[in-house]
């Protein structure tokens, strides 16, 4: 068991307009919510998914919700938390357990 929480710095390389700056956006989040951020390889051809998978991160964090479309939102929080710097929004992940019974 880790120590202190993890969490994947990712950064859309088609989607940013300025990368130095959406990777300080991630460092400071990262920094304010406690997480020791662990980062992707440069130009992976591994689906993001699977990098949060093979990461085994509480959490992705990304500058903003434009750097991941509907169905990787919907894959990584099967997995992880999910992070916005700009809007501050916060996803948490699926259940993966049935607390009670249902009916």
């Amino acid at each position: 068991m880790r120590q202190r929480s993890t969490a994947l710095g990712w950064i859309d390389l088609d989607v940013t307009v300025t990368p130095d700056w959406d990777a300080a956006q991630v460092r400071r989040l990262a920094r304010r919510l406690g997480y020791v951020l662990v980062r992707p390889r440069d130009a992976s051809l591994i689906p993001l998914v699977d990098q949060v998978r093979n990461a085994d991160v509480d959490a992705l964090i990304v500058p903003s919700p434009a750097h991941l479309d509907v169905i990787q939102l919907h894959a990584v929080m099967c997995l992880a938390d999910v992070e916005t710097a700009c809007p501050r929004m916060s996803f948490a992940r699926w259940a993966t357990i049935a607390t009670g019974r249902l009916g």
